[in-house]
């Protein structure tokens, strides 16, 4: 079996695929990129049982074959190779015969029969998004995923849709995230995507890829996006997400609208001064078309005055200086309207405009 493709192209897919390649598994195969090779086309996988990443490369081919090689011997030889076309040629003894330009050499390969098959899912009926929105609703609410194994569901983010309507949530029990977005998709599909997923989904799109579309195809177990000519499938986070609508505030007692930019500038800051020895509340109390930004730790004291526009009764309320931050900078927005129900209850941030994002968080309690 011998086979031989363009160096860039390929030195590209086997960095992409290797992101899903186990690190340490009890399958060796797995620790390795599957290369498969039919008739003028090389496809290559990687696979750690919890998300793979496969793509098809054109290719000169000779035969038909597959055998698994190490993912980093692979990219690092094939990133070295001194030509623009590079040929591969497996042997008998498993051993992979590499040649380009002036340069040969040999990799020991392993057989794939090992390898253990991807998940399959109906690829029928797709639900299409742009890229670059898609890309966005990650970058908007990934912030708010949970970190913690305590309750698996929540180290992942729900994909809510439903008549047109495309909800994500990312949610720890401390804040929670919600990006909106209309889509031509009108059934019902309720299900949680891994954070490791979205994040190497997110990292395969490019900022030129923006009104190309991802297919989106899932079944109760699994979900498979199809985006630039790769496939990325994943197992889902079983369990139940929580009624995040319930959450949500549908009244306020006042309305802040403020300049984003600024109010990041203040809470860095006022960040300056906290540590994991000096911890604080950041105060902000909002009144008579201002907003007065304190904090006072053993390591100093900041006081800031902010232009605000205030709308109902004055309130003083204390923020988590980072999930403050965390939500402001998610925003992507010039300024942010902040909702309060008193200084006690759950912080409400959304645009101006609109609600194409709702982003909550929990107050600190003030003494």
């Amino acid at each position: 079996m011998k086979f031989s493709c363009d160096k860039q192209f390929l030195c590209e897919a086997i960095v992409n695929v290797s992101k899903a390649v186990a690190s340490n598994s009890t399958i060796p195969a797995l620790e390795g990129i599957k290369v498969k090779v039919t008739p003028n086309q090389v496809e290559l996988t990687g696979y750690n049982l919890e998300i793979g990443i496969t793509t098809t490369l054109m290719a000169i081919t000779e035969g038909e074959g597959e055998f698994v090689i190490d993912s980093r011997i692979f990219s690092e030889m094939t990133r070295k190779m001194s030509d623009d076309v590079i040929v591969f040629e497996l042997n008998e003894n498993m051993t992979v015969a590499i040649s380009s330009g002036n340069t040969q050499c040999s990799i020991t390969a392993m057989s794939a029969e090992e390898y253990p098959e991807l998940p399959k899912v109906d690829t029928e009926t797709a639900i299409k998004i742009p890229q670059g929105t898609l890309k966005s609703m990650i970058s908007n609410t990934k912030y708010a995923v949970s970190t913690a194994e305590v309750k698996p569901i929540f180290t992942g983010e729900l994909f809510d849709i439903e008549n047109g309507s495309f909800s994500m949530v990312a949610m720890d029990g401390f804040r929670l995230a919600i990006r909106n977005e209309s889509i031509a998709y009108t059934e019902k599909s309720y299900f949680v995507v891994p954070r490791k997923t979205l994040s190497e989904l997110s990292s395969l799109i490019r900022d030129n890829d923006g009104e190309r579309e991802c297919n989106i195809y899932v079944n109760p177990k699994n979900v498979i996006f199809d985006i630039n000519g790769y496939l990325i499938i994943s197992r889902l986070l079983e369990g139940e997400f929580h009624n995040y609508k319930i959450s949500i505030p549908s009244e306020y007692k006042t309305e802040i609208i403020l300049n984003t930019k600024d109010f990041i500038t203040s809470m860095e800051r006022c960040s300056l001064l906290i540590d994991s020895k000096n911890k604080a509340p950041v105060k902000c109390t909002f009144e008579n078309g201002e907003a007065h930004v304190e904090c006072k730790t053993p390591l100093g004291e900041i006081n800031d005055i902010l232009p605000a526009s205030v709308t109902g009764e004055p309130v003083t309320i204390g923020f988590n200086n980072k999930f403050a931050l965390d939500a402001l900078r998610a925003s992507e927005c010039d300024r942010i309207k902040i909702q309060l129900n008193g200084g006690m209850k759950v912080i409400k941030m959304l645009p101006v405009e609109g609600e194409d994002f709702i982003f909550l968080l929990m107050p600190i309690q003030l003494r």
